[in-house]
Order: C-alpha cells, then structure tokens, then sequence
C-alpha cells in the first residue's frame, strides 16, 4: 500500500461518558472478561465491568499503569515505584520507593513474555533525561534498565517475546528492540516508526494479530496501524486531540478501546476528552503478555 489514499480510514466511537481527566494504560484482562484503565493523575483504577458500568478504584496520588497477573490480581505502578493488587481487594500493596525526588512519577509499561513488569518514569514538568525504565521481576526485585528517557511511554512485546517496541514520545518515535530469548533482555535499539511533527506524538501501543503496531497520537486526535517496516496502513479518527493509549479488547479481541485526556485543555467543550472510544478494526489483538509471580509458579 502506498499513497495516502491507499490508508484505511476508520471513527472511533464513544464506549463511555467522560470519566476520566487523564485516561491512560487500558488492558483486557482475560480471566475476568474486564477492561482496565486508570485516571493516572487522580490515582484511580477505572473497571468496565460487563453492562459498561464503571468501577473505580483509588489507588495512591499516581496510578500510572496496571497488568493482570497470573492466578489473579494486577500488578501496578504507582507514583514512585510498583504494588500488586490482590485478587479481591481495594487496597494495593506497595513495594519500597524506587526514588525520592518528587519532581519525578511512573508513566506508563508493560510485561515482557517472561511475565516481568517494566515501567518508565518521567519528570512531572518533562525534563530532558530524566526518567528511567525500570523492570519489575517475580521475586518483586526492581532493575533500572535504561537511563536518560524523557516521557517512557508504550511498551509492547510480541507474542513470541522476541521483539519489543517502545515509545519515548519526544523522540517522535517508535524503536524496535531485539530480546535475548534466553535472559529476556532488549538491545540492539533503532527506529521503527517515526511519527511527522504535525500528526502528533507517538503515546500508548498495542499489537495486532498480522504483528502491525498501533499508535496513539498525543495532540493528533488519532490512532495510527503501522505496518512492521513502518508504512502507514490505517487512521482511527477519534474526535479529540489528546489521545493517550490503546489496547484490544473483548472475548475474541476484536475491539480495540481508545483513552483520551482532558488534561490542560482550556477548550474542553467537544464533550469527548476523558471518555473511552473504541473501534472494530477488523483485524484481532493479540493478549497481552500477564505478570507472572514466583509464588504463582
């Protein structure tokens, strides 16, 4: 496909109310047919349980991002460092501070195909270099795995774990990591995506089933599919700019859900920012990978 008349043109439309001020990180957790995302700056876990009603759950002052474990439950990342939610409770379990400085929080991460929990952090005003990706293991032992990022955005691995994609948004980018099979480490870093100024900034990633990534567009009103080399396949128009992550969803992940931000906006009046979108791509999802617990094995 070449030419921007051979890209597939698709509206996302509304799944819920606005509920959100800053929406970001959905999951679909299989085991419990449920949809998670949180309002990250409110500290809430927000739940679509079946019949679209929501569940809130507060958090912290920073609920960054939530995978479902193996056995039950979620792993998360609150504002300086990760917790576990355990099956059936309402309050999280924090493990020690990562930092101290309270000029930096937890953004958004993922798990890696074996069952360990990345998160990256970021400084509240965007300072240059100052976050870091940190990896979170079954043991529940915290490693820095790289230094100097700016926003750490999304992080998806592919079903097979051999290949990770990742999303610091100032780059403009979406690089590429080769993973050692054996250890799950990620190297040999290069571009993958790059994402023109003027569309927006690259945000939240989910994977399809045909291994196309698909980008959320912070201040592009947009979910891009990209192809594995790159080449722009598809545009899902969601009808407010900030757009924040993606992720597919439903028993036959046909779905995918779109969260959106209010944040900032002084134009609040489109009576979409904050709400869940959504769309049937015609193309399946593939699940993410969960986090997997030592005691769980």
């Amino acid at each position: 496909m070449t030419g921007e008349s051979a890209v597939l043109q698709l509206e996302a439309e509304r799944a819920t109310e606005v509920c959100a001020e800053h929406g970001e990180g959905p999951v679909w957790d299989p085991t419990t047919g449920q949809l998670h995302w949180v309002d990250m700056l409110a500290g809430e876990l927000l739940t679509m349980v079946p019949g679209g009603i929501i569940g809130r759950t507060k958090l912290g002052t920073v609920a960054a991002v939530a995978r479902p474990v193996v056995g039950g439950g979620l792993v998360l990342a609150l504002e300086r460092g990760f917790a576990l939610l355990r099956p059936g409770r309402q309050t999280p379990e924090s493990l020690p501070q990562l930092w101290s400085d309270p000029s930096i929080r937890m953004n958004d991460g993922g798990c890696d195909a074996l069952g360990r929990f990345y998160a990256g952090s970021m400084a509240y005003d965007e300072s240059p270099g100052k976050g870091t990706l940190w990896r979170l293991d079954g043991a529940l032992r915290a490693t820095r795995v790289l230094d100097g990022v700016t926003i750490s955005n999304g992080l998806v691995w592919t079903e097979d774990g051999d290949t990770a994609f990742y999303v610091d948004t100032p780059t403009g980018r979406v690089d590429r990591f080769d993973v050692d099979e054996r250890t799950g480490e990620p190297h040999n870093r290069r571009p993958a995506v790059r994402v023109p100024n003027e569309l927006g900034s690259p945000d939240g990633l989910a994977l399809d089933a045909e291994g196309c990534l698909w980008v959320a567009l912070w201040q592009g009103g947009a979910v891009h599919r990209y192809s594995p080399d790159g080449q722009l396949l598809a545009r899902v128009r969601v009808p407010t700019p900030q757009v924040t992550a993606c992720a597919f969803g439903g028993p036959r992940m046909e779905t995918l859900y779109i969260t959106t931000s209010r944040q900032g906006r002084d134009d609040r009046d489109d009576g979409s920012s904050g709400a869940l979108f959504r769309v049937t791509p015609g193309v399946r999802g593939t699940p993410v990978h969960p986090f997997r617990l030592e005691e769980s094995e």
